[in-house]
């Protein structure tokens, strides 16, 4: 195996977490991250010999999901009968599952920008400077969004609704 595929191989568990998160199918995610992997080789003379890989990578996954996402917005969204299951049971309480599903369907309402902070720090846990460098804002940015994040996925678990925007005068 070749000193970048050694590499490489380290991040996909990450990849595909993060992966997941943002499309929520099994098979999307593999695909994605794919995509990122082959976008990674292609482009591996370009990217920083003493940067952070893994930012990097993540990087490219978002870029290749907000590409994938804006394609599909522009042809509208197609579901194949068989490619919609039921979540397999787990060995976890119920409730645990039920409080799993609230926090991914409150992950759903959230703007891309807040969702994508969220999940880089909340699960990926990237620090604020990593996950600024993932985003490309500045560090302010990502901390105002996720603070926005939070406290919207905050009132949606215990409301189950989505903050109502307040009017600024």
């Amino acid at each position: 195996m070749d000193e970048t595929a050694i590499l490489l191989e380290q991040h996909i568990p990450a990849l595909r977490r993060y992966a997941y998160a943002l499309v929520r199918q099994h098979d999307a995610a593999d695909d994605l991250v794919q995509d990122c992997l082959e976008r990674a080789v292609r482009r591996w003379h370009l990217r920083h010999r003493d940067g952070d890989l893994k930012a990097w990578l993540l990087t490219i996954l978002r870029n290749q999901f907000i590409n994938i996402y804006r394609q599909k917005r522009r042809r509208g969204m197609h579901f194949a009968l068989e490619d919609i299951v039921e979540p397999a049971a787990s060995d976890s309480a119920p409730d645990s599952s039920t409080a799993i599903r609230d926090i991914l369907a409150g992950l759903d309402t959230l703007p891309e920008d807040q969702k994508s902070v969220i999940l880089l720090v909340g699960v990926e846990d990237l620090s604020y400077d990593e996950a600024a460098r993932v985003l490309g804002l500045p560090v302010g940015t990502v901390m105002s969004r996720l603070s926005r994040g939070r406290e919207k996925l905050r009132e949606y678990l215990e409301t189950g609704r989505t903050a109502v925007l307040r009017r600024v005068k």
